[in-house]
C-alpha cells in the first residue's frame, strides 16, 4: 500500500475495544459513554480485517484500545493472529496496554508470539497515579510489569509529559526504567476528545524536557527505530534508550507509515484528521473481501500529508472530537 505522497503503509494499529478500566484525565472524561457491543466488530471480523491488511503489505500490527486486555476472549484473537508470525507474513505483533491485566495475561502473550509491549505509566507516585488514571492502582501495574519481565517480554514505558503533574519525576522515571531494563518514551499530550481538564494547562513541549535531561545526561542521537513515530537518543553514561514522540512541536508526518482502525471498523488514515472509511460495511458486504479490499485501497488513496493538531488557549474545542480510546493509541 502506497499513499499519495509515496509513503509505504506497513504498520496497522487496531483498537479492539473503546472500553478501559482506567479514566486517564488527558484521555477520557470520568463519566464515559461507551459504544454498544452491537457496534463493535466481533473477534472473527477483527481477525479477517487484520488478515486483509497483512495480505496488502502490513508487516507490523499493534493491538490497542481502550485497554485491549479487557476485551472478552481477547486471547482468541491474539492467538489467531499469531499464525501470521509463524508464516512469516507478519514481522511483529504487539500491543499497548495500561498494565492492569498483565499479571493475568503475560505468559499467554508470549505464547502467542508477542515479544514486546508498550505500557503506559505516567508517574511512580501511587497517589498521583490514581489522580491521573482516576481508577488505576500503581501496585497492580507494577505487579503486571514484573510478571511481564518474568515471562520474557521486552517492555517500553510510555509516559505522557504533563506540566505541573509529572514533570518533577523526569529523572526518577529515567532511573527506574534504567534499573528495570525498560526503554522509556515521553509523549506530548494530544488534543483528542473532550475531557474534564484544560489540556493547555498541562501541555509540556518535549523540547523543554529534552533540554532539561541534557543538562544532566550526555544524549547521543540514535538511529534506533521501532516502526512508530518516536525519535530516540541514547544516554552515553548508561547506554539507556529514551524516545520522544512530538506530534505538537515537531510532527513526524513526513515518514508516517501508519493507519488506524477503530473497534467499529472505521479506518482513519491520520490520527489528527476526521476523514475515515467504513470497513465494517465492507466486511459485511461479502465473504470474499472484494468490497473490503476496494475500500482499503480507496482510503489509502486519501491519506493526508499531515495532521492539524493544535493546543492553544484560543481554541476551546479539541482538534479532533473523538477520544483516543475510540481510535486507538
Amino acid at each position: 500500500m502506497i499513499d499519495p505522497f509515496g509513503r509505504h503503509i506497513s504498520y496497522l494499529r487496531v483498537s479492539v475495544t473503546d472500553r478501559c478500566d482506567f479514566r486517564c484525565v488527558y484521555c477520557m472524561s470520568e463519566d464515559m459513554t461507551f459504544l454498544p457491543k452491537s457496534d463493535v466488530l466481533t473477534l472473527e471480523e477483527l481477525d479477517r480485517l487484520c488478515t486483509a491488511f497483512i495480505a496488502k503489505g502490513v508487516r507490523k500490527l499493534r493491538l490497542t484500545g481502550g485497554e485491549p486486555l479487557v476485551r472478552r476472549d481477547i486471547m482468541t484473537l491474539i492467538n489467531g493472529l499469531g499464525r501470521h508470525l509463524l508464516s512469516g507474513a507478519l514481522d511483529e505483533l504487539t500491543l499497548t496496554t495500561n498494565g492492569s491485566q498483565l499479571a493475568r495475561y503475560a505468559r499467554d502473550l508470549v505464547g502467542a508470539g508477542i515479544k514486546r509491549i508498550n505500557v503506559s505509566v505516567d508517574t511512580l507516585d501511587p497517589a498521583k497515579f490514581t489522580r491521573i488514571t482516576r481508577w488505576g492502582k500503581l501496585d497492580q501495574v507494577l505487579g503486571g510489569l514484573q510478571a511481564a519481565k518474568e515471562a520474557g517480554l521486552r517492555i517500553k514505558i510510555n509516559t505522557v509529559a504533563l506540566r505541573g503533574v509529572n514533570d518533577d519525576e523526569t529523572f526518577e522515571l529515567i532511573d527506574w526504567c534504567g534499573r528495570e531494563g525498560f526503554d522509556l518514551t515521553f509523549i506530548e499530550t494530544m488534543p483528542l476528545g473532550e475531557v474534564d481538564v484544560a489540556r493547555v494547562d498541562n501541555y509540556m513541549p518535549l523540547s523543554l524536557l529534552k533540554a532539561r535531561i541534557g543538562q544532566r545526561h550526555d544524549m547521543r542521537e540514535s538511529d534506533h527505530a521501532t516502526g512508530g513515530p518516536a525519535r530516540y537518543v541514547t544516554l552515553a553514561e548508561t547506554g539507556q534508550r529514551l524516545g520522544f514522540i512530538t506530534p505538537m512541536t515537531h510532527n513526524f508526518c513526513e515518514s508516517c507509515n501508519r493507519v488506524r482502525v477503530t473497534c467499529t471498523g472505521m479506518l482513519y488514515m491520520c490520527l489528527g484528521q476526521e476523514d475515515s472509511a467504513d470497513l465494517r460495511a465492507a466486511l459485511r458486504a461479502d465473504a470474499d473481501n472484494v468490497a473490503l479490499n476496494d475500500a482499503i485501497d480507496e482510503a489509502i488513496g486519501r491519506k493526508p500529508k499531515g495532521h492539524d493538531f493544535v493546543i492553544d488557549r484560543r481554541r476551546e474545542r479539541p482538534a479532533v472530537s473523538r477520544h483516543m480510546s475510540v481510535t486507538g493509541g
